[in-house]
């Protein structure tokens, strides 16, 4: 295993990691036209080359040997905790192969590691009310639910619960 930063030359893996997890994480609740226009907007060729260049953003990879199988994408200027030294995990993906072979613990150390070596006094990411075994997964990572707020998927306004990690220096 190995995690390693993120260069404009992986957009293309990024692209298709995100909108395959994407797709497998969420299509079966959501509508066919939602999942289109989200992901439409937010996983485009251009996007995610914009993400990967805009010095708030810090792209992850996860290596399994020589393979790409899943990303972290780190947001320095958050909106939540905005009173603390915060940042926001805005995504973790791990393609659905590799579920349950640890590989997400992996991701989320390296997470965990880069906030602390940047001086983050907290972790924070959202998640889908209705996603059970994410929620499970953070909380067995530490984290806890603060807060929620609305995540607007095509035209439908879901709740994601904010949940964070105190990170000890």
């Amino acid at each position: 295993m190995n995690i390693r930063k993120a260069h404009i030359s992986d957009n293309e893996v990024l692209l298709k990691i995100g909108r395959q997890t994407f797709i497998d994480t969420y299509a079966s609740k959501n509508t066919p036209e939602n999942m289109a226009s989200y992901l439409e907007k937010n996983f485009s060729e251009k996007q995610v080359s914009d993400e990967i260049s805009d010095a708030n953003n810090l792209f992850l990879l996860l290596e399994n040997h020589t393979e790409i199988v899943g990303y972290a994408k780190l947001r320095y200027n958050s909106e939540a905790l905005s009173d603390r030294k915060a940042i926001e995990i805005e995504r973790f993906y791990v393609i659905q192969d590799f579920h349950g072979q640890g590989l997400g613990v992996v991701l989320m150390d390296g997470c965990v590691a880069h906030a602390k070596a940047l001086g983050n006094d907290v972790i924070w990411l959202g998640v889908w009310e209705e996603n059970p075994r994410a929620i499970s997964f953070y909380k067995k990572m530490g984290f806890e639910i603060f807060d929620t707020h609305h995540f607007v998927l095509g035209d439908d306004a879901q709740i994601d619960y904010l949940m964070k990690k105190e990170l000890e220096q």
